[in-house]
């Protein structure tokens, strides 16, 4: 990982935890002259991603013992993610769409 964006409740701490570990850390502020519902630079892809993985029953919950199960079960979610795009086909999800 080189880059990370945080919100805004990450100030120093992730900041300073990324600097000691090589990461570009950016806090991503919101606009303080807007009112309401906005959207955030770069936020997006965060809950992009995750709505994506959370389409998989396994990672709905968090039910892994070890921290390596998790993250194999995320890569065999990006795959199938990755495969429905190339292949334009759909498997079966727990919440039955297609």
């Amino acid at each position: 990982i080189v880059k990370s964006w945080v919100d805004t409740g990450f100030k120093k701490a992730v900041v300073e935890h990324g600097a000691r570990l090589g990461i570009d850390v950016e806090v991503v502020d919101r606009n303080p002259g807007v009112r309401g519902f906005h959207v955030v630079k770069r936020r997006w892809v965060v809950e992009r991603s995750i709505g994506w993985i959370m389409m998989h029953r396994r990672l709905a919950r968090d039910y892994e013992t070890l921290a390596a199960s998790s993250e194999a079960m995320i890569h065999v979610a990006s795959i199938d993610n990755l495969a429905k795009r190339i292949t334009d086909e759909a498997t079966p999800t727990w919440r039955g769409t297609y």
